[in-house]
């Protein structure tokens, strides 16, 4: 039995999962509707062995008591947009402890960590006297944390080092949460043993009303740095909703609520239902900082009055804008249009400061014609486009509608961005060049040797964290048509000489 040690108001309920297993494991070996790919990727996933995984144990690792938080506005909108699922992949070069060991070092350090970010243990209410969704904590047998062990045969080389990710078997390493109805859980994390003891997957699925990237990957941070014994991460979080303040307060989350959630508790998901016959195909790789640099130089020389060199984001999500509209024959007088988030702690006035704890987001959007992108000079004509959307927001970040309300935004409210009703002309930005993805992610035993976002399901959606060396850039796209990461890749090669 897996023991661990923490807070004394914080515990561990176990449920050992004999009733449920073989519930989980017919979920898990199922193919799953919602990732996508083309008919070549359908081919070549009958190739593969469907790995199977088997759900071995289930606790719930609990939080000390902690007052309700209710969601802002900006917040509010994510409750019918709501997973965020990424994935840490260890493999056997990284001379693992054994997993028992394993299991047990993550569900201490957990409770330990939770002591600080309670509220990530709780769960998301609808509150009908006053229409508000809030994160609650309680004493229920199922509250907490839900910590699934599992094990599967899956190889642990092909998973980490594979430059197309292995959809199916990514799905089945993260925890599968119920979001459709309220009350809905915060946080659950998945440590799966992998084929052969050759290693191991961290899954986690967590609620993206509570978190955004940056708070995500501190969260991991504080949890790893605990795990390895060392002191977490400061300042710790804070889950004050106040230091966000949005125009119309409560009043404005209450509506936004109405609009994007009309029928609470139950919820509507904004994630499409995508069949198998379009299964996506997503792909991984890194830019190295020597490219980087070249790529900002690029930009430079190529703008006629020169001027200071372009952010590592800009002149990245330039690059790969390019590369995706060339990637695809789109008629040269649309307009195409790249869709990114920036991040507002620092932008608010007051700010809401860098140990705010939420998703603390608005929405940018970039356009220009598809004739832009094919002429030269198209890379400096990207990063302007991007930058002076970024500027937009930044001259009035509350009063840039529809920034922080981004699922108005064109194409975006009405479920159409990314989705294959926008043609290829969106490309979904996710992530940032400065997470610190792998460095967050080191719990004792290394940096992982690979890490993804597992929820990729839009046609043209990119994901950015930084690269495992520290330096680079890791990114991965999502598209539709094998043919089309194809073009994408070799539009790349080209602009990178």
């Amino acid at each position: 039995m897996f023991g661990f040690q923490g807070h004394p108001s914080s515990i561990a309920r176990r449920e050992h999962a004999a009733a449920l297993k073989a519930k989980h494991q017919h979920a898990r070996t199922a193919p799953l509707a919602g990732a996508a790919s083309s008919s070549e990727t359908r081919r070549s996933d009958q190739f593969r062995p469907m790995a199977a995984v088997t759900i071995v144990d289930v606790s719930y690792v609990a939080a000390p008591p902690h007052a309700p938080t209710k969601l802002n506005a900006m917040e509010a909108q994510w409750v019918d947009a709501p997973l965020l699922q990424y994935l840490l992949l260890f493999d056997a070069d990284d001379h693992l402890p054994p997993f028992h060991d394993i299991v047990q070092s993550l569900r201490s350090s957990l409770v330990a960590t939770l002591s600080t970010h309670a509220p990530l243990a709780g769960k998301i209410h609808y509150l009908a006297d006053t229409g508000d969704v809030a994160i609650c904590c309680s004493t229920a047998e199922d509250s907490g944390v839900r910590f699934v062990v599992a094990e599967t045969d899956a190889d642990a080389g092909r998973l980490a080092r594979d430059e197309d990710h292995d959809v199916l078997t990514f799905e089945r390493l993260v925890p599968e949460v119920d979001m459709t109805s309220l009350p809905a859980p915060v946080l659950a994390v998945q440590a799966t043993r992998l084929a052969g003891g050759g290693g191991v997957a961290l899954g986690f699925t967590v609620h993206h009303a509570v978190a955004d990237g940056r708070s995500l990957w501190r969260f991991v941070e504080a949890w790893a740095t605990t795990c390895r014994g060392d002191a977490p991460p400061q300042p710790p979080p804070c889950f004050d909703r106040s230091r966000v303040r949005m125009p119309g307060g409560d009043d404005l989350a209450r509506t936004i609520l109405r609009k994007y959630a009309p029928d609470l508790p139950l919820v509507t998901t904004t994630a499409p239902e995508v069949s198998q016959q379009d299964r996506l195909t997503r792909r991984t790789f890194s830019l190295d900082a020597a490219q980087i640099a070249r790529l900002k130089e690029t930009i430079v020389a190529e703008t006629q009055l020169g001027g200071r060199a372009p952010s590592t984001f800009v002149a990245v999500i330039a690059l790969l804008w390019t590369c995706a509209v060339r990637g695809r024959s789109i008629p040269p007088d649309d307009d195409v249009f790249l869709f990114f988030f920036a991040d507002l702690r620092g932008r608010l006035d007051p700010p809401a400061g860098a140990d705010y704890f939420g998703a603390c987001l608005a929405a940018c959007l970039a356009t220009l014609p598809a004739r832009e992108l094919h002429a030269d000079g198209a890379l400096v004509a990207a990063a302007a486009a991007v930058q002076g959307a970024i500027q937009k927001m930044a001259d009035d970040p509350l009063g840039f509608w529809p920034g922080w309300e981004f699922l108005n935004m064109p194409g975006y409210g009405d479920r159409t961005v990314g989705f294959p009703s926008s043609g290829g002309r969106v490309m979904n930005v996710s992530g940032h060049s400065g997470f610190s993805a792998y460095e967050a992610g080191d719990f004792g035993w290394g940096r992982p040797r690979r890490t993804e976002n597992v929820t990729m399901n839009k046609d043209g959606q990119v994901e950015l964290v930084r690269a495992r060396d520290g330096g680079g850039v890791q990114v991965a796209v999502s598209m539709l048509c094998r043919e089309h990461v194809d073009a994408f890749q070799s539009e790349l090669r080209k602009l990178l000489g």
